[in-house]
C-alpha cells in the first residue's frame, strides 16, 4: 500500500508542479514590458546583417503583446527610469535575472520579457516569459517554434502564445 501511495505521489509531481506554473495573474497589475529581442543564428544573417523587415516585424510582435496585455487589463509601464540601463543590456531576456531589477526598479508587479530566434527564413522559434518582479518567480513561459518568415506568422506565434498559455481564452 505505501509502494502505491508514492507511486501516486511520484506521478502526481509534474501536474502540480505545472499547476504552480498556471497561477491566475492579476488584472489591474503593472507590467514592466521590457520588449522582444532578436537572435538571427542563420547564414542569412550572417552574410547579410539586419533586416529592415524584420526589425519592424519585432515592434509588430511588441505591440501585437502590449495590446493584448493592455485588452486584459494591464497597465504597462513606461520604461523611461531604466532607458539607459535597458539599452546596455544585450538581451534582457537573457541576462541573469536583470530584467527583475529593472522591473523592481520602475514599481512592477510582472516583467514581460521575449525573443525570436531565426534559424532561417523557414525555422524561427519565439519565447515570452512572465516573471513576478519581486521574486523573479517564473509565471508563464512558453516557446513555440514558427514556419515561415512573415508579419503574419509572426502574429499567429504571438496571438497563439498568449491565447493559450497566458490568457486561456
Amino acid at each position: 500500500m505505501q509502494r502505491i501511495l508514492i507511486a501516486l505521489i511520484l506521478a502526481l509531481l509534474p501536474t502540480l508542479a505545472l499547476a504552480a506554473l498556471d497561477k491566475p495573474l492579476m488584472p489591474g497589475a503593472k507590467i514592466a514590458f521590457l520588449g522582444v529581442h532578436f537572435i538571427d543564428t542563420s547564414t542569412e544573417g550572417a552574410y547579410n546583417g539586419v533586416r529592415a523587415d524584420e526589425t519592424a516585424r519585432l515592434k509588430l510582435l511588441e505591440s501585437a503583446a502590449r495590446d493584448r496585455f493592455i485588452e486584459e487589463g494591464f497597465v504597462l509601464l513606461s520604461n523611461d527610469p531604466v532607458a539607459a540601463e535597458l539599452a546596455n543590456t544585450s538581451n534582457p531576456a537573457d541576462c541573469n535575472g536583470c530584467e527583475v531589477g529593472m522591473a523592481e526598479k520602475l514599481g512592477a508587479d510582472y516583467v514581460l520579457v521575449g525573443e525570436v530566434q531565426k534559424v532561417s527564413n523557414l525555422i524561427l522559434s519565439m519565447n515570452l516569459v512572465l516573471r513576478d518582479a519581486r521574486s523573479g518567480e517564473m509565471l508563464r513561459g512558453i516557446s513555440v517554434d514558427i514556419r515561415s518568415n512573415t508579419d503574419d506568422s509572426w502574429l499567429r506565434g504571438i496571438r497563439y502564445i498568449l491565447k493559450n498559455h497566458f490568457f486561456k481564452s
